[in-house]
């Protein structure tokens, strides 16, 4: 295939600045466009170092940014093929690809020339008259490429070459294996009683689930989150439960083709080398450098102080469903099986709610709205959905929306795609097709948020649990947080920020699902269209912090393993997952009725690729800011203050990089965070 036929190396056309071409790209169009994109640059680096010219942000910075266009926009249509559309050709493809990707990013790093012209332009930043934003560039460049080897003697640097690209493949063969199993795995119901207890939208979404599988007549629990978690919510057949839970728990642990734990061996022993030539004790040292929190210590300490009231309030949460399950005469002792269906039973006892009832009134497209009213309400912002057929779209349950701002102009386009299906990784995120930027005119941003909620029978509404109906207002935090971005340069655009601050626009989103004003106009019946009653609208809001304990533990042990398994530097013996897995629970003290949240064989945050690697904890160290912020809102009079609203659109959502997270952090609030806000949203009181 030559590059003049390939439409991924083609500027993108269409409306609102041109958009991805969904409807002309294949899978074979994707290997030569990436290599032909790749050159592309390259070869622009050689421009920029070979240049006479003494260096300046212009003819170095400014040509490096501009340097990555076409590359970016074949990176974002290859994520949505490996992320949403992946199929064997495409893991081909992808297995191909990783390290050669992974070569590539060194030979940029590793430019002698690239990087004496980068640190000339730092090094001058300060007294060249650089803008603010041109100085945050200059040292961010600078910054990341001395972090990633740049300045390695050329032995080093090949030995680090060589580690990232093994890195590529296994980060790669992990991924595959996880999509395999959860493609693969599934819990075949063929009785009426064997699906008992669950609520009619969840059993017609497992008939479903069947029929497409070839079994008409039976009911399919899929091996994700979104099907199995229901599933031990409700399901009364104890057995069943327990298969269900270790089909889930048991991903890629269970020797064959697709067992994780050698590639989790290979990939710790390789990231603990990279660290050591890089100069750094550890992978975690590393990973943390140029982090808000620092160092490995000071993340640590942050979960060491949750987890312990966390444990309480399980070890009490346990003793009221074993007094259930004592009354009712079930002969058990509470099990990882039986948290949630006797988590649920203790949640209607205690505040009189059921999970079921709520979900009732849960339809994921009036929450969509619901998203949309918030986002108007405090930032201006209004979303009009495309449907002339303008924008191509790559999958039939794809939709997009166009975002427009206070002048009635559109400011960004937001692809929403919800439902799991097969080929789709699962979890939820928020990526950019196009991030923001001023460089060369106005970029309209795309962004797309990505879900894998259960997609429902032909002509019924798609009812959430309240957990998802957080997930979807997470990722929408996610979402205007690149729609928002209002900055010249792409690099420090939108979500690309420290991985610790980045979940702060997401997390403080979901404050405002429980809000009445969203829950009582868009929280309405599915049948009746009857908003949620103002009683039952009490009653979810004072069960808020239920159930906090399990959530907060399930999470903390993920984080905390992973810290440890990333603080392993030594060099010695290779790790065995499963043992340190056992023996970190051991020593943390975890509740026998809990496992962690991701169990290492399947925690693809970590081992998919370098993404969250030693920092699974920023999703609690960003909810310290979180609790912080929202309290500004309630300081202020409640969670619609223009003022406090308009801090956080400026310092937060449109400020991206631009400045430093905490000063940017700062002038939103006016001072640091502290935990105490962090303790009191997540219920745990003192003597806790």
């Amino acid at each position: 295939m030559t590059t003049t036929t390939n439409p991924l190396l083609a500027p993108w056309t269409g409306p609102h600045g041109g958009t991805p071409p969904f409807d002309r790209v294949q899978i074979a169009d994707l290997a030569p466009a990436l290599d032909a994109a790749m050159a592309e640059q390259l070869a622009t680096i050689e421009m920029i170092a070979a240049n006479p010219a003494p260096p300046t942000f212009d003819n170095t910075l400014a040509a490096y940014e501009r340097s990555t266009r076409l590359l970016d926009r074949v990176l974002a249509v290859y994520g949505v093929f490996t992320g949403c559309l992946s199929d064997p050709a495409l893991q081909d493809v992808e297995r191909d690809m990783a390290p050669r990707l992974a070569a590539f990013q060194d030979r940029l790093v590793q430019h002698r020339g690239f990087l004496n012209r980068v640190a000339a332009v730092h090094a001058a930043a300060g007294t060249s008259g650089l803008a603010p934003e041109q100085q945050r560039l200059a040292w961010l460049v600078h910054t990341n490429l001395v972090h990633a080897g740049a300045c390695l003697p050329d032995a080093a640097q090949q030995q680090l070459s060589a580690i990232n690209q093994r890195l590529a493949e296994c980060h790669t063969a992990f991924a595959q294996n996880v999509l395999r199993e959860e493609t693969d795995g599934v819990l075949l119901l063929d009785e009426e009683a064997d699906v008992a207890g669950l609520p009619e939208s969840v059993r017609r979404a497992a008939a479903d689930a069947a029929v497409d599988m070839g079994h008409p007549g039976a009911w399919a629990i899929l091996n994700t989150r979104s099907s199995v978690e229901p599933f031990l919510t409700f399901a009364t057949r104890r057995d069943l439960r327990e298969r269900a839970w270790r089909m889930f728990v048991g991903r890629c642990d269970h020797g064959g083709p697709t067992d994780n734990n050698a590639v989790v061996t290979e990939i710790l022993a390789l990231r603990a080398s990279r660290a050591r030539l890089l100069g750094f004790p550890t992978h975690a040292h590393w990973r943390l450098d140029d982090s808000m929190a620092k160092s490995p210590e000071r993340a640590d300490e942050l979960m060491r102080a949750v987890w312990t009231p966390a444990v309480a309030r399980v070890r009490g949460d346990v003793a009221a469903m074993q007094a259930i399950a004592d009354a009712d005469a079930a002969g058990l002792t509470i099990a990882p099986w039986d948290y949630r269906f006797y988590a649920e039973k203790v949640r209607a006892a205690r505040y009189d709610l059921d999970e079921a009832e709520v979900s009732d009134y849960l339809q994921l497209d009036r929450l969509r709205d619901g998203m949309f009213f918030v986002a108007e309400r405090l930032f201006g912002l209004r979303f009009r959905e495309v449907i002339d057929g303008s924008v191509p779209v790559y999958h039939p349950d794809v939709r997009v929306w166009e975002m427009i701002d206070t002048t009635g102009a559109t400011a960004g386009l937001w692809f929403f795609d919800p439902f799991a299906r097969a080929g789709k990784r699962s979890g939820a995120w928020m990526s950019d097709q196009r991030s923001q930027d001023r460089l060369d005119g106005d970029v309209v941003p795309i962004v797309s948020n990505v879900c894998n909620f259960l997609k429902p029978p032909a002509g019924a509404p798609a009812l959430l649990s309240w957990d998802d109906a957080t997930t979807l207002f997470h990722e929408f935090g996610h979402a205007l947080h690149g729609l928002c971005s209002s900055v010249t340069y792409p690099s420090l655009s939108g979500t690309r920020v420290a991985r610790d601050y980045v979940e702060l626009p997401s997390q403080v989103l979901e404050h405002w699902l429980a809000t009445p004003e969203v829950l009582q106009r868009f929280a309405v019946h599915h049948r009746t269209g009857r908003p949620m009653p103002a009683q039952l609208v009490d009653k979810v809001l004072q069960a808020k912090t239920f159930n906090e304990g399990f959530r907060t533990v399930e999470f903390l042990a993920s984080a905390i393993v992973d810290m440890d398994l990333h603080r392993h530097g030594d060099g010695g013996d290779a790790i065995d997952p499963a043992a340190f897995e056992q023996a970190s629970m051991a020593r943390l003290g975890m509740p026998k009725e809990i496992v962690m949240r991701h169990r290492i064989p399947h925690f693809s945050h970590l081992f998919a690729d370098d993404g969250y690697s030693a920092g699974y904890y920023s999703y609690l160290w960003a909810d310290v800011l979180t609790a912080d912020a929202w309290e500004a809102f309630l300081e202020a009079g409640g969670p619609w203050d223009d003022d406090v609203a308009a801090r956080l659109h400026r310092h937060v959502l449109a400020a991206g990089n631009a400045v430093d997270p905490a000063e940017g952090y700062r002038a939103f609030r006016g001072r640091d965070a502290t935990v105490d806000a962090l303790m009191r949203k997540r219920g745990f009181a003192a003597e806790d």
